[in-house]
């Protein structure tokens, strides 16, 4: 019996790109931002929609988005669908339940990405208060 976990899959580069550009929150031109001036949000976009992005650019992006690499080239929205369908507690399956998790992960990653929001915030506002200052210098 085949599951859709035993298919090999090409993983599509850019579509995870924005999948964990929208888990963080962070618009495209923001995202262009972090990559550097020459990128926009039109670049972006066409970034997204690249099916494999070449390795020194997929490790740019990594870092842009403060996730791993591998995370990027390896997650496959089917089989985590597969895997939170057929592993949450009271499955029909034979786990046997003896791990209670004492927290909701949900609230600790929405957490955490609202950490990271307040955290780009800030940056954002060190580097408007630099070029502020940089424009009253040049007076």
């Amino acid at each position: 019996m085949s599951t859709t976990t035993d298919n090999p899959k090409n993983i599509h580069h850019g579509r995870n790109v924005k999948r964990f550009r929208e888990m963080f929150g962070l618009k495209q031109d923001a995202l262009a931002f972090e990559l550097g001036d020459d990128w926009s949000q039109r670049r972006v976009s066409l970034l997204e929609a690249k099916e494999t992005i070449e390795p020194d650019l997929l490790t740019r992006v990594a870092k842009a988005l403060k996730v791993p690499e591998e995370a990027i080239k390896n997650f496959d929205e089917e089989k985590a669908i597969y895997n939170i369908q057929n592993n949450y507690e009271g499955s029909s399956s034979n786990y046997s339940g003896l791990y209670h998790c004492t927290f909701n992960p949900l609230d600790k990653l929405m957490q955490l990405v609202d950490e990271n929001k307040k955290l780009y915030e800030q940056l954002l506002a060190s580097e408007r208060e630099k070029v502020e200052l940089l424009k009253n210098s040049s007076k």
